[in-house]
């Protein structure tokens, strides 16, 4: 009997190629984003779909303030936008948001923003969805650990994966990279210990719903051993239920 597929139930993504979507296309590099915008929505929807029940997405990290002026101030323009355009849809979809990052750098505009996309979903449960923004994997390992000193707890593992950003989610069971680079870029650092990850040569914005069955399909013919051997995973899954 054909064993079904597993799906993850907590798929993350670094939404990686938006800009060089857009200069394959002679286009200003903000377009290459907003066209990753529909690409979130059609891939959280699908999450949805199969079952998923918890998608995090890097959308803009602490270093991205580094670039251009006006790409860093449209990029801000097009959150504000997006929310206020997704979030009733969100709504029907059932889907929960959550903005994971730093606060302190952004407008209040774009704060407030944050704050009612957040609040507007907070009944939902069909997916979570995870949105870094301003966000770094050492800055939450930074942040975490000031939390746990500031509470005068010893910093232990406990201690800091409960004040992680992500503390309301299991950790990623995938990690998806698009856009053809191989690294981890200061995501998830911290969640991502023990998980699978898949690189796709696609830019963001062409990462539709077959590269996402094929990123699934990659994760079920992995062996997932968190530190044991192959045989100690057999003998578990064979062991005979007690009674």
């Amino acid at each position: 009997m054909p064993v079904s597929p597993v799906v993850p139930h907590h798929i993350a993504i670094v939404m990686d190629g938006n800009g060089r979507w857009a200069k394959r296309r002679f286009l200003p590099r903000l377009a290459g984003h907003k066209q990753g915008v529909d690409s979130l929505r059609r891939c959280a929807r699908a999450c949805a779909e199969r079952g998923v029940g918890v998608l995090t997405v890097f959308a803009f990290s602490s270093e991205n303030w580094n670039r251009p002026a006006d790409e860093v101030s449209g990029l801000m323009e097009l959150l504000a936008l997006a929310l206020a355009r997704e979030v009733p849809q969100l709504q029907k979809d059932g889907v929960r948001l959550y903005f994971v990052g730093e606060r302190a750098g952004l407008s209040q505009k774009v704060r407030d923003g944050l704050a009612q996309a957040q609040a507007a979903t907070a009944h939902n449960s069909r997916l979570v969805l995870n949105v870094c923004f301003n966000y770094g994997g050492r800055w939450d390992i930074a942040q975490a650990a000031a939390a746990v000193a500031a509470r005068g707890e010893a910093i232990t593992e406990a201690s800091l994966h409960g004040a992680m950003a992500l503390a309301h989610v299991p950790d990623p069971d995938l990690v998806i990279r698009t856009g053809g680079e191989m690294r981890i870029s200061n995501f998830l650092l911290w969640q991502a210990a023990y998980s699978e990850f898949v690189f796709s040569d696609r830019l963001w914005p062409d990462f539709d719903e077959a590269a996402l069955d094929e990123a699934i399909a990659a994760f079920n013919s992995r062996e997932r051993r968190f530190g044991q051997t192959s045989e100690q995973i057999l003998s578990a899954h064979h062991d005979p239920m007690p009674g």
